[in-house]
């Protein structure tokens, strides 16, 4: 034991100096795990920041007043007033996302006890952003409404009031979403890419042959790749999670560091193995790269990372299981942002030890058969 041991060792530190000797791959890693993530954080935003918004005011009450100064930074601009004629080609130049019109005599026929209606026209080719804004325009309305009839003692027409509270990123945050989403997307990514490029290198650079005449088994080539190219993901990612994510974007971990770093190496392992799997059925680098890429794609897209799982459809959400990035992502999430602990996550750390086992197994056997194919 302590014999295969030492030769996953030496071989582990081959791979790490073979690393070491290639920029490209020392580049990428460290964009990956820095100015990728606060990029995607800072960059990709799905809540309502400055929308222009106009408004056609054809009652000039108090109360339309009102609702228009209830429009506040950040979400939205200033608004602007406009006439009804202008808001086509205003919205048709795409001047504004959102348009209010308030009818005349709205404010009197409130008061009446009649139920006039304000129409917000939605330009929803910024599709997110003008769902979230609706929601929050019509909450304002509703909510300036409210109290100005409260205010004149007469009795608000809303039956119910409705209180949110947004746990776990009460600021509705893009950034805090996104940012720790990306460490694990890239983890996926560099692992799969890493590891695989691990074996087409040796085939590339004629090291294959060197491993052969060595006293060395396929187990042990590939556990020392799979070990080598996860110390440097993992470590990377860990300090990407401290510095990036909770120190330059200010997003708070709630849960335990040393709990998700263990969660990432399980799953780096099943990810790494797949990675070589994917290496077995490719002869270069570019067969690797295309084959790879819509593996890549799949595994980060329908993840639950990017869109809820049960958004899909369910024969889709039992596929998907059978690959590890749900499980991980199902981990992250309820360790760093719940503050989970072992006794909540481990199902998804069972999940990833199973698929992590049984990936290497298929991947050992594909890479026996490689191996054997050089003699």
């Amino acid at each position: 034991m302590r014999y295969h041991l030492m030769n996953i060792f030496r071989l582990g530190i081959k791979e790490l100096r073979s690393l070491k000797a290639d920029p490209v791959l020392l580049v990428l890693i460290v964009y990956t795990f820095t100015f990728a993530i606060y990029a995607v954080a800072t960059g990709a935003r799905f809540e309502v920041d400055h929308a222009a918004v106009a408004i056609v005011d054809e009652d000039r009450s108090g109360l339309s007043r009102r609702i228009q100064d209830a429009l506040l930074e950040p979400l939205f601009k200033r608004p602007v007033e406009i006439a009804s004629s202008e808001i086509d080609p205003a919205m048709n130049a795409g001047q504004y996302v959102f348009v209010i019109e308030i009818p005349p005599r709205f404010e009197q026929d409130l008061i009446s006890g009649r139920t006039p209606s304000i129409q917000i026209n939605v330009d929803a080719t910024a599709m997110t952003q003008a769902g979230n804004g609706a929601v929050y325009l019509n909450s304002i309305i509703l909510q300036e409404v409210a109290t100005y009839l409260q205010q004149r003692q007469l009795e608000a027409s809303l039956p119910i009031n409705v209180v949110l509270h947004a746990k776990f990123n009460p600021n509705l945050k893009s950034e805090w979403f996104t940012s720790v989403m990306q460490v694990i997307n890239n983890i996926t990514i560099l692992s799969i890419i890493l590891s695989g490029a691990a074996l087409i290198r040796e085939r590339e650079h004629g090291t294959i042959e060197h491993l052969l005449v060595m006293p060395v088994t396929p187990l042990e080539i590939m556990l020392s790749k799979i070990l080598a190219n996860g110390l440097v993901i993992v470590t990377a990612a860990s300090l990407s999670l401290l510095v990036i994510v909770e120190r330059l974007l200010g997003v708070p971990i709630a849960g335990s560091i040393p709990l998700f770093i263990a969660g990432a190496i399980i799953y780096q392992f099943s990810v790494a193995a797949l990675g070589i799997l994917l290496a077995t059925y490719t002869n270069s680098m570019a067969q690797f790269g295309l084959l790879a890429i819509p593996v890549l794609v799949v595994m980060n897209l329908l993840s639950g990372s990017t869109t809820p799982m049960e958004s899909m459809p369910v024969w889709l959400q039992n596929v998907m299981q059978l690959t590890p990035s749900p499980h991980f992502v199902s981990f992250a999430q309820a360790v760093l942002y719940r503050g989970a602990g072992v006794p909540i996550v481990w199902p998804d750390m069972a999940a990833l030890v199973i698929i992590g086992v049984a990936y290497f197994a298929v991947a050992a056997l594909r890479f026996r058969r490689v191996m054997t194919s050089f003699h």
